[in-house]
Parts: structure tokens; C-alpha cells; sequence
């Protein structure tokens, strides 16, 4: 039970460093306006979502965290770029981002228990 313990921590830690990773990128958006406490929350960021990523992947492969890492932070950071900043976006992009969270979750749920 304890190796199946261990995994949920670490992909809730993997999923928690990947919102991080959006956290970091809308910091970087606002910290190339010159908001300088955007600068602030960008490294607290950047430092929890590779923290969070380094002690997940003492758990799970490094192939599979990083990929599942940048998809959560693609697909959020595109979702926070088109409801927030009003970037557009095309029907085609929604469809392949939806198959980027279908390929994150696809990653978790065939990922074998340690």
C-alpha cells in the first residue's frame, strides 16, 4: 500500500508543479509589462513548479513527468492566454490542446504502481 501511497503523492505533486509552471508563464507576461511584483511571483514559481517536478520524479520516470509537467503547463497556460489576455484561438487548437490533456491523462492512468 505504501508504494501505491507514494504514487498519488507524487503525481499530485507533478500536477501541482505543472500549475506552477502557468503560474510562472502569466508572471512572465505580466513581468515583460514591467509589474514588478509580477517579477517576484515568477522565481517563487519557477522555484516551486522545479522543486515540485524533482521530488515527483524521484517516483515517476522523468520521461513521463516532464511530458505530463509542460503538457498541464501548455494546455493551462494557453487556457489563462485565451480566457485572460483575450488571445485568440482557433477550433483547431482547442482540439489539439484537448488532445494534450487526453495525452496527460492517458500518461497517468497507464503508468504502473511502483
Amino acid at each position: 500500500m505504501k508504494g501505491l501511497d507514494a504514487q498519488w503523492t507524487a503525481w499530485a505533486m507533478l500536477v501541482c508543479a505543472g500549475f506552477f509552471e502557468v503560474g510562472f508563464t502569466t508572471a512572465m507576461k505580466f513581468a515583460s509589462k514591467g509589474v514588478w511584483m509580477a517579477q517576484v511571483l515568477f522565481v517563487a514559481c519557477v522555484i516551486a513548479s522545479f522543486t515540485l517536478l524533482s521530488e515527483a520524479t524521484k517516483t515517476i520516470p522523468i520521461g513521463i513527468g516532464y511530458a505530463v509537467w509542460t503538457g498541464i503547463g501548455a494546455a493551462g497556460t494557453l487556457a489563462v492566454a485565451t480566457l485572460y489576455f483575450k488571445e485568440p484561438i482557433s477550433p483547431l487548437q482547442i482540439g489539439c490542446v484537448l488532445m494534450i490533456i487526453a495525452a496527460v491523462a492517458g500518461l497517468k492512468f497507464s503508468s504502473q504502481p511502483a
